[in-house]
């Protein structure tokens, strides 16, 4: 298993690397720049001080470098001038839509999209995975039509009008303010007690609209492979010799039926990141999603290349935790490992 992870880290570090460089010289394939365009709107309007600091902005950051170099020194290889440092030295570099630091831009949305994640995994798997057991233990009974209509029902269900709907009777019924993660009167303000239980609160509206979807594919996937497993002679065999039920069925399809859902949770995060963009926008949620939105019009490259690189971490981090939870599950996976 040592082996194993060494060479999924290897190969992390590896892909990062190519998907840093794919994401900045993809970013910097439109014509012009924030800076320049804003530099040609300057000097068209005569701001001789707002000119002199874009253009001290572009020296700094080597927007008058060739394109391979200006990536060097976003990557942190080569030193940016003024003590720019780049990726791998912590240094995310400038916002110049928001003209500041790309840290102070999405300082607390980092790690709140982290917290809206989470909540929409944990919800889309403690949901759908004892509805799909249910449903495939009991095929075609009352149950079974049911769920399957409910799953009909969150797939075609529009995740923004949902949302709308369940702002209005969050906010008639519970008094939870409508948008945001949390009260008004809390922004800006340390984390206690009472702002955490409003985080809470407003957790319940996005974890539902976002996960609505995901749970309801989830359950029409589980249930299949899971109706497929306990065809399998390996299950007849195990119950008629004896074995209970419900042991027969977690020991051996259940665990089974879970391998492509593991798999996925590469692409789980960084599809509800992109996905929820427009929840986000909806329910005025401080996530990274309407940030990369704006940052990808605007042209603002170190505030779009840092956020599409923190997905790719995501991403890879995921994978890397599917890969061993997989080994760890599968007896087949840790035997092809050790050859």
């Amino acid at each position: 298993m040592i082996l194993f992870f060494l060479r999924r880290l290897g190969t992390m570090v590896v892909t990062l690397l190519i998907i840093s460089a794919l994401v900045f010289f993809i970013i910097k394939l439109p014509p012009g720049d924030f800076l320049s365009n804003q530099i040609a709107e300057l000097r068209a309007q005569g701001e001789a001080d707002a000119i002199a600091k874009a253009e001290f902005l572009i020296k700094q950051y080597g927007l008058d470098k060739p394109a391979w170099e200006q990536y060097l020194v976003w990557l942190g290889v080569l030193p940016g001038a003024n003590g720019f440092s780049g990726l791998l030295q912590g240094d995310w570099g400038w916002s110049f839509e928001y003209d500041k630091p790309v840290v102070d831009v999405v300082g607390d949305a980092l790690w709140l999209t982290l917290v809206v994640n989470l909540a929409v995994v944990i919800f889309i798997h403690i949901v759908s995975i004892p509805i799909a057991i249910y449903s495939a233990t009991r095929q075609y009974s009352i149950g079974d039509y049911i769920a399957t209509f409910i799953g009909y029902i969150g797939l075609a269900t529009p995740s923004f009008l949902l949302a709308l709907i369940l702002l209005y009777y969050m906010n008639r019924w519970f008094d939870v303010s409508i948008g945001g993660l949390y009260d008004a009167k809390f922004a800006g303000e340390p984390w206690t007690w009472e702002k955490v239980r409003s985080l809470l609160s407003h957790l319940i509206v996005p974890t539902l609209v976002i996960g609505l979807g995901g749970t309801a594919a989830m359950i029409r996937r589980m249930r299949a492979n899971l109706l497929d497993e306990l065809g399998k002679q390996y299950y007849v065999t195990a119950k008629a010799k004896g074995l209970a039920p419900r042991k027969a069925l977690l020991k051996y399809p259940f665990r089974m039926s879970l391998n492509p859902f593991i798999a996925d949770i590469g692409n789980l995060l960084p599809h509800l990141i992109s996905g929820s963009v427009l929840v986000s926008l909806v329910l005025s949620l401080p996530t990274v999603g309407p940030i990369l939105l704006s940052a990808l019009k605007m042209q603002d490259q170190f505030l779009a290349g840092f956020i599409l690189m923190f997905v790719a971490v995501l991403t890879v981090v995921g994978m890397l935790i599917s890969d061993l939870l997989l080994a760890w599950l599968d007896p087949r996976i840790r035997a092809r490992a050790r050859r």
